[in-house]
């Protein structure tokens, strides 16, 4: 499991005073850095080989700002050419919200997916939850 420590920002709350809806998805972005170096260690966006195919996010509880967040990524599954990631936003020792998605190694080059490297696979059933 891959964990990563957010501050939120008053810039993220909503009308409401609560972490808006649209911010989750990009804290579960940045919690996937990891499995991308894993691929790709400099993130070099010109050697760039994965996509997003699938995602999806329960919203289980309000998140509140000036109180830190924690991003739990893991691995649920791990195919020929994709993954599926789990990811959990935890505060104040409560889940708070989660979701899955579905990432493909891919081509750019030929435009269709790829097979996932031998030795990524490896490192990443070391992450299977």
């Amino acid at each position: 499991m891959f964990t990563y420590q957010i501050e939120p920002r008053f810039s993220e709350t909503d009308a409401l005073g609560h972490i808006n809806n649209t911010v989750i998805p990009v804290w579960f972005e940045q919690g996937r850095t990891p499995i991308f170096q894993l691929f790709n260690p400099d993130l070099n966006l010109n050697q760039w080989n994965l996509i997003l195919k699938k995602m999806d996010v329960d919203f289980v509880a309000q998140i509140y700002l000036y109180s830190p967040v924690e991003i739990r990524t893991s691995l649920s599954a791990v195919g020929s050419t994709s993954m599926t990631i789990h990811q959990e936003v935890w505060q104040k020792g409560k889940l708070v919200a989660q979701g899955d998605c579905v990432m493909v190694h891919f081509d750019y080059a030929q435009q269709g997916k790829a097979p996932i490297p031998q030795e990524v696979r490896e490192k990443l059933l070391q992450h299977v939850a």
